[in-house]
């Protein structure tokens, strides 16, 4: 843990809680292990610990206000000096404003332009924890890719014992190392990944395509953001929103998921290719809407170019991750999959009955070479985008894939 915390930049955000006493002494382990620590720190919280007693742990100024050194726009600044932020403890008001995107202070408003890692450390009276608001807000804020710290079971200020407990200073400490060892891992690196699904059209109203949303590109994209790559985002139609700090390229058809996939993959560190690809598409496009006629409509298809496999010709340096949503004989069929199209890696999960797909849960599983195996679980996809893209660092640190 010493080493992934040396040297590295931390913004802390302490709020108005019994429990900000406790963010002193984090503070102090911080700066024993080597870490550059700024303080943020909310009106209320001043009214439990003074801003004197982190600045003389620092060693370097405490921010409260908008307003301090407002020529260095100091929102801006801290969250694009800092490694990660990390706010301890978090109030249920502070959680509640984060979730709601409400910017009133300097720290909401830092956490808001934040493109690092977020962590948060909730601390409060166990029925404000288990109150279905700040139980909304937290997942609210985990859908957004901050971590969650969760609270323990102890004695609380009002002399009861409950669930609101802040995280042992071990656990809060290990949240920072993994967040920063996550981090470094692509940090600089050149990712692109392929998202959501493709449509076919046969006339202006109406296209071949599948139930894809692209929640799980658009997981990968934003964690691999966080984690310091620079990221191009090939998103097919979809409503979700695109993540901040992503280039976004927009497709529809496979043709033009081809273009755009081997005119950005070249070069590139790394490509994950989770894209739902139509492997077909109408033979003859009409160019106007289709009627009605009481008859039986043929339509004769065509296959789709297999952009994957085009990658895995060219791939050259990149590491190569495909996707593989099968309905039975799944890893076979992955490994298949993974061989012939000379890739690096490929996550397979079971889409029967449209399971996966949406922006719920799904389940995967990491292939690679000939026996490589990794079970990643079934998670919300947020989780999964992290759990995956540590599985992929690790081989590609290895040197590991199907390939070598």
């Amino acid at each position: 843990m010493s080493d992934a915390l040396r040297g590295s930049r931390i913004f802390l955000g302490v709020c108005g809680g019994i429990a900000a006493y406790k963010a002193a002494a984090l503070t102090s382990a911080l700066v024993q292990r080597g870490a550059i620590v700024d303080v943020v720190m909310t009106a209320e919280a001043e009214r439990f610990i003074t801003p004197l007693t982190f600045s003389s742990l620092t060693a370097r100024p405490v921010y409260a206000s908008l307003w301090d050194a407002p020529e260095r726009i100091p929102h801006i600044r801290l969250v694009r000096e800092a490694d990660v932020a990390l706010v301890a403890p978090a109030t249920a008001n502070v959680i509640a404003k984060l979730a709601a995107g409400i910017a009133d202070d300097l720290l909401t408003t830092a956490l808001l332009a934040a493109r690092i890692p977020r962590i948060v450390a909730p601390a409060m009276n166990d029925a404000m924890y288990d109150d279905p608001a700040t139980r909304a807000n937290l997942a609210t804020l985990g859908t957004r890719g901050y971590e969650l710290v969760d609270p323990e079971r102890g004695f609380l200020a009002e002399r009861e014992l409950g669930v609101g407990r802040l995280a042992a200073e071990d656990r809060i400490l290990d949240a920072l190392a993994r967040a920063l060892e996550r981090r470094s891992s692509l940090h600089g690196k050149r990712v692109v990944i392929t998202g959501g699904p493709t449509r076919e059209p046969f006339d202006p109203a109406r296209f071949l395509s599948n139930a894809s949303t692209g929640a799980t590109a658009i997981a990968l994209a934003r964690e691999a953001a966080l984690r310091g790559a620079g990221v191009t985002l090939l998103l097919g139609p979809t409503l979700l929103d695109s993540p901040a700090g992503v280039d976004v390229v927009r497709f529809s058809t496979a043709a033009e998921l081809r273009d755009a996939a081997l005119a950005r993959a070249a070069g590139a560190d790394l490509v994950i290719a989770s894209a739902a690809v139509s492997d077909w598409r109408p033979a003859q496009r009409s160019d106007s809407k289709l009627h009605k006629s009481g008859k039986a409509l043929a339509v004769e298809l065509s296959p789709n170019p297999d952009v994957l496999a085009e990658l895995g010709e060219r791939k050259g340096s990149t590491f190569l991750v495909g996707f593989a949503a099968e309905t039975d004989r799944h890893e076979e069929r992955a490994r298949e999959k993974l061989a012939r199209k000379h890739l690096d890696a490929i996550a397979v999960n079971d889409v029967r009955d449209e399971r996966g797909f949406g922006t719920g849960e799904n389940s995967l599983v990491l292939l690679w070479g000939a026996q490589g195996r990794r079970e990643l679980g079934t998670a919300a996809k947020d989780a999964l985008a992290v759990r995956l893209l540590d599985a992929i660092g690790q081989l590609m640190e290895s040197g590991s894939s199907a390939c070598s």
